[in-house]
């Protein structure tokens, strides 16, 4: 029987048994969404809660692939399997493969202690917001214990997800430009390590006195965690032992101080309102009927009757 036709059931098993193809036709049906998905999530759920996840996320251009395949390689090299989600919303045509710069993350690709897998919205409702932590959840109940989890660029789903990680690393460049980016995306307040990557050009002290200063002027403290700044150069590897370092770091004390365990349940608590939010809007739209639902959008754009009671009908229509 082919994988495209294979029961759920069957192809979590094999993949639990260490079937690469088998996971990988799991995160095509979490991707899709639908039935299939919500089947690997009752699978999943139950084995799940050993990995921890690690976001990383900035502006693009600042190395976050060449970075991310270098932290791959340095814990092959103490010996720890690792699995890879690649976030990119932006490929609707080829269905999230790995291009670009995150061909260098090719040469772990045989490795059978990685699996790297690049993840688009492929008409999943919800989108990457709701695929990506059940994603997660299937590496985690796979058995793999280190979830990277690398996003493309810093637009609002991006950075949620990056921000929900259990440890959350943001990379700039040399230049205050950067960090002013970052700052306006909001990913400076999701931060648990900063990385200053092609830290060997000119302007990175000077990248890394400013961030002490906006860690030092605001409240990105997290609890008893100030947010370390690791210089890397990521194409030499220089760094990347220090940043898996302060990653261990975060760990040890989010578990003492109780804010690992408190980011997940406020993570579960969100993706909860998320799929319920979402399933509404379907069902909405299921019993609205498109004309239905395009009258009411068109009476809110022309002023004439406004969002809370459009969406007062809506839900009249549903019982809701």
């Amino acid at each position: 029987m082919g994988r495209r036709n294979q029961p759920v059931e069957e192809l979590f098993a094999a993949a639990r048994g260490g079937d690469r193809s088998a996971l990988a036709r799991l995160i095509s049906l979490v991707e899709r969404g639908a039935d299939e998905a919500r089947a690997i999530g009752r699978l999943s759920a139950p084995l799940g809660g050993r990995a921890h996840t690690i976001g990383i996320t900035g502006a693009p251009g600042a190395g976050k692939s060449t970075l991310t395949s270098a932290t791959i390689g340095h814990l092959r090299a103490l010996g720890l399997e690792v699995a890879v989600l690649a976030i990119d919303p932006s490929s609707p045509f080829t269905g999230g493969a790995i291009l670009g710069d995150r061909v260098r993350m090719q040469e772990h690709a045989t490795d059978p202690g990685v699996f790297i897998r690049s993840m688009a919205t492929r008409g999943h409702l919800g989108g990457l917001s709701l695929s990506a932590p059940q994603a997660i959840r299937l590496l985690d109940a796979m058995g793999r214990e280190w979830v990277l989890v690398e996003t493309v660029g810093v637009g609002q789903v991006e950075v949620e997800i990056a921000g929900t990680a259990d440890t959350t690393i943001v990379v700039v460049n040399p230049g205050w430009g950067d960090a002013v980016q970052a700052n306006k995306a909001g990913l400076m307040e999701i931060a648990d390590i900063f990385v200053i990557n092609k830290s060997d050009r000119q302007g990175a002290e000077e990248t890394r006195r400013d961030l002490e200063q906006m860690l030092d002027l605001s409240d990105l403290a997290h609890g008893s965690w100030r947010p370390p700044i690791i210089s890397t150069v990521a194409t030499s590897g220089q760094g990347v032992a220090e940043l898996w370092s302060a990653v261990l770091a975060h760990r040890d004390c989010a578990t003492l101080n109780g804010g690992l365990a408190d980011r997940r349940e406020r993570r579960l608590r969100d993706e909860l309102r998320d799929i319920v939010a979402r399933r509404l809007e379907r069902r909405a739209r299921e019993i609205c009927g498109d004309d239905r639902w395009q009258a009411l959008q068109t009476e809110v754009l022309e002023h004439r009757l406004d969002p809370w009671a459009a969406a007062d009908q809506m839900l009249d229509d549903i019982g809701a």
